[in-house]
């Protein structure tokens, strides 16, 4: 297991700094709070750092015998806030207030201990996201807030000088960018290609605007080959019913293929089919799985 070199660092300037942070009373150059929880009154941001897309161990159990504690793979937008707490104010006092704020906000608790409960010392990481818990004077709370654009996951682990919050906005992997010559790749490679840049409210069939980009590389790539046919397939999630799923995919994938022809592309050259959540790519059992079986793909007729 990889560690990263300034952690051990950065943990110890979290201690040791903490005297000379409450004196100056101020925050980290270029940081915030999270808009989802602040800060305890008095504390002192020491270091912010933010990850538009990345991988994340999300505790969800104590410290197992193996090192670390049960956790659970989420992939999204990851940012941490380290805090350096105010003098005379437990780490009790401070994990309660985080706990009943992020409940209030509506967040479920997934996972909370305190202390020796929350099993053995060991240091534990994933990437650039590496925490140590120590035990008597620390306490961990994982919540978890359900949204229609995607939930997000907040960890918070209080320590006597040091307070740890870790948030993870799940979403997929931003795509639709660069595509035309990965579209054509892809497509001569392996016969079909998903487009992850064309959106669609939940539930809903109608394209969204900022889906053009990514339709107006399809538009390009096809002009581009005056001879090329494609299929339109559009992929569903397991949430709902099959029957469903199925209906909102076929619309989806219609919607798609005439937005397409909107742009002076023959409409004879689209056939629009739904494949509903008869073909995932990742499994459905995780936000970011499922994020990534909501998609459209592009098969060559």
């Amino acid at each position: 297991m990889s560690k990263p070199s300034n952690f051990f660092a950065s943990l110890l300037l979290l201690s040791l700094s903490a005297v000379a942070a409450y004196g100056q009373a101020k925050d980290l150059p270029g940081s915030k709070d999270s808009p989802l929880v602040s800060r305890y009154p008095g504390q002192i941001i020491q270091e912010y750092k933010t990850h538009a897309f990345d991988e994340y161990k999300f505790p969800i159990g104590i410290v197992t015998k193996e090192g670390e504690p049960k956790t659970q793979t989420i992939e999204g937008k990851v940012t941490r806030i380290s805090y350096t707490n105010p003098e005379g104010r437990s780490s009790l006092e401070i994990d309660r207030n985080f706990e009943t704020a992020l409940k209030n906000a509506g967040f479920e608790t997934v996972f909370s201990c305190k202390g020796d409960a929350c099993g053995l010392t060991r240091f534990y990481a994933t990437a650039d996201w590496a925490d140590v818990w120590y035990g008597v004077g620390h306490y961990q709370y994982s919540g978890k807030l359900s949204r229609p654009e995607g939930d997000v996951y907040v960890s918070v682990h209080v320590a006597k000088d040091y307070t740890i919050v870790d948030t993870i906005e799940t979403k997929a992997m931003e795509g639709g960018l660069v595509l035309a010559p990965t579209l054509k790749s892809d497509l001569g490679r392996s016969g079909h290609v998903a487009v992850y840049g064309i959106h669609f409210d939940t539930g809903k069939s109608e394209v969204k605007p900022d889906s053009m980009p990514a339709i107006l590389q399809i538009v390009m790539l096809l002009q581009q080959d005056a001879k090329l046919k494609l299929f339109v397939v559009g992929h569903t999630d397991t949430v709902g019913a099959l029957a469903a799923n199925l209906e909102l995919s076929k619309q989806r994938a219609q919607a798609v293929a005439q937005v397409i022809a909107g742009q002076g592309i023959d409409a004879s050259r689209l056939q629009s089919y739904g494949a509903g959540p008869y073909s995932p790519v990742s499994t459905n059992d995780t936000d970011a799985g499922r994020a990534l079986n909501r998609r459209v793909e592009l098969v060559k007729q």
